[in-house]
């Protein structure tokens, strides 16, 4: 990672705590972390526990404490101006866990205070409880941290949306070479290895879901990649949700026909309602747009395939599935999310259509940057020709 977008991030993170009036923040969350401090290491694993964390302080410096073995990883950041090891604070650290959180937040607290006159407000996300007791009982005044990091990531700045278009190239290339190997006779994991491979050959990181599937278990969604064997005229179905090249989420969904076969005319049609459905609604984006009203604007989907529909009909991106989370508009009269769609955004436009009487599910999705003056498709990835798609 470029050392201009660390320390550009690090800094737009302490404008908004100091914005919000946070003087010092706790993070275990690695995804956080590493857009703090461009500190990347055993991101699955440390998901499973606070086992690394960093310290921030607004108007003072950041100290990393990092895995036992592993402070040369961080100690050349220009982001980090000190590096401790992480103490043991998870259930699975065994004895001497107890004793270890009233040390550790003795220590933080003492860190926090002299930053500002004795002030040890703090926000902080990502431990046991038994951390966050301790932290109280040092005389720390805690307040949640993610909505801080929520708040910070939401605008993507210009080194990021760099990085962001490199990630999506080479995804978008690992995903051209999966689809090289969708054949009849192999199964849906055999398929999907080959996209793992590429993404990681080109320095990704990991996939976050295991959304690829074929035939009858297109529909409903959100069934995982396993065993089951492509067959002649089956859907093939990806969504990428990959974190590609430094550590940014590349997420978009294409479906596939299987065998190079002519598709039904329920499988061209059933496609060509959710392409629509993905271009009516990334038409819809604009800056400024609110959300409600975006949602209200949406395409509409026919009843019979309603019970189907996608959660969400929007959702931001960066290191991650990010804010916002658009909802579909229903019935009632409040829209449950306020705001709207802000220049810097990048959001991804999901389209998911089943069909019940098919048995068969197709699933499209793009990425869109917000710009100042409009909207900028960042995702080109071709959609399959067999399926009637230009």
């Amino acid at each position: 990672m470029a050392r201009s977008l660390r320390l550009a991030r690090l800094e737009r993170l302490r404008a908004v705590m100091i914005a919000n009036d946070v003087p010092a923040l706790l993070t275990a969350d690695p995804i956080n972390i590493d857009y703090a401090v461009g500190a990347r290491n055993m991101t699955i694993f440390s998901m499973m526990g606070a086992s690394r964390f960093v310290l921030v302080l607004a108007e003072g410096p950041t100290i990393m404490y990092e895995f036992a073995g592993c402070e040369h990883l961080v100690d050349r950041l220009e982001t980090v101006d000190e590096v401790q090891i992480a103490p043991g604070l998870t259930a699975q650290s065994g004895n001497g866990a107890g004793d270890a959180a009233v040390s550790f937040a003795r220590e933080i607290v003492a860190r926090c205070g002299p930053s500002k006159g004795g002030d040890t407000r703090l926000a902080v996300e990502g431990f046991e409880l038994p951390v966050i007791d301790a932290l109280r009982a040092a005389g720390a005044t805690l307040r949640p941290a993610t909505d801080i990091m929520v708040a910070a990531r939401r605008l993507k700045l210009p080194e990021e949306i760099a990085t962001m278009r490199t990630a999506t190239a080479r995804v978008e290339a690992g995903l051209a070479e999966m689809t090289a190997s969708i054949e009849p006779g192999r199964t849906e994991v055999e398929v999907w290895s080959e996209f793992h491979r590429h993404l990681i050959a080109n320095e990704g990181e990991y996939i976050s879901t295991r959304l690829a599937q074929t035939g009858q278990r297109t529909f409903p969604y959100f069934q995982e990649a396993g065993t089951a064997v492509l067959q002649p005229g089956d859907l093939f179905c990806i969504d990428t949700d990959a974190i590609g090249y430094g550590g940014y989420a590349v997420d978009l969904s294409r479906t596939y026909i299987v065998g190079g076969v002519t598709a039904s005319p329920g499988q061209r049609a059933l496609h060509a309602m959710a392409r629509e459905q993905l271009d009516h609604n990334a038409a819809e984006l604009r800056p400024g747009r609110s959300f409600e009203d975006f949602a209200r604007a949406a395409w509409e989907i026919p009843p019979r395939l309603g019970a189907s529909r996608y959660y969400c009909l929007a959702h931001g991106l960066g290191l991650t599935g990010e804010y916002p989370n658009v909802p579909p508009a229903g019935p009632e009269a409040a829209y449950p999310l306020r705001g709207e769609f802000e220049p810097g955004m990048v959001v991804c436009i999901e389209s998911y259509l089943g069909d019940p009487a098919l048995g068969e599910g197709v699933k499209l999705e793009d990425q869109f940057l917000i710009g100042e003056r409009g909207v900028e498709r960042l995702t080109h990835a071709p959609f399959d020709p067999m399926l009637g798609a230009d």
